[in-house]
């Protein structure tokens, strides 16, 4: 039986860095469940679709070719035969993810291949709904916080400008599916922590909730 360690948190926490750190120190394969809703996202707005028109969008999804892949040990997304990278780091797609990611249908078609990923491998897989709806039942539950001050301050180092409040509150009060601490999950503060830091708090905090190997 395949294990899935979920890290949830909010924009900017750095619970992708601490997915990436665990899968080459632990062995697993790290899957970027936000990639995925940017992918969507990206194609929408390549269709001309608004972000905030359900119908549309999901008379969209239902022609898209959506491959969840791996690569080493990281996860991969292509929509329609195109694998996509740096373009899901574009503003717009950023400005758009949050309403996009709210529609049920999106998220019930991305949720299910994220959970065929373990079918095959262990996985580490960062989002926002990771230990509340795709994993419920895997023991192993993070929840990487910061200041918003912090994560602020960190988009905009890395060149992203988005109102990380307004991405929250968006993605904590959507009805499907919002952004929670799962039941279970121990909580990092990454604040004033540095990255290996961070690490090694998600480290020992998955042995204590049962990790072994």
């Amino acid at each position: 039986m395949n294990r899935a360690v979920a890290i949830d948190g909010p924009a900017a926490s750095g619970k992708s860095t601490v997915a990436k750190r665990l899968a080459d120190q632990l062995g697993l394969v790290m899957v970027n469940s936000g990639a995925m809703y940017r992918a969507v996202t990206w194609q929408v707005l390549q269709l001309g679709i608004a972000p905030e028109d359900t119908p549309a969008i999901i008379s969209a999804l239902e022609k898209m070719e959506i491959d969840a892949g791996q690569k080493d040990n990281r996860s991969t997304i292509s929509i329609n035969g195109q694998l996509l990278e740096e373009e899901l780091r574009a503003s717009e797609v950023n400005n758009a993810v949050s309403f996009v990611a709210a529609v049920p249908e999106v998220r019930e078609k991305l949720v299910q291949l994220q959970r065929d990923y373990l079918e095959k491998n262990d996985v580490v897989m960062e989002g926002r709904d990771i230990g509340s709806v795709v994993f419920p039942d895997t023991p192993y539950k993070l929840y990487i916080d910061a200041s918003e001050e912090v994560r602020r301050a960190r988009r905009a180092a890395d060149g992203e400008a988005d109102a990380v409040a307004a991405r929250d509150a968006r993605d904590s009060n959507r009805k499907t599916a919002p952004l929670k601490i799962s039941e279970g999950a121990i909580v990092i503060d990454s604040s004033d922590l540095g990255v290996e830091e961070v690490v090694q708090a998600a480290k020992e905090a998955l042995l204590k909730l049962g990790w072994i190997g």
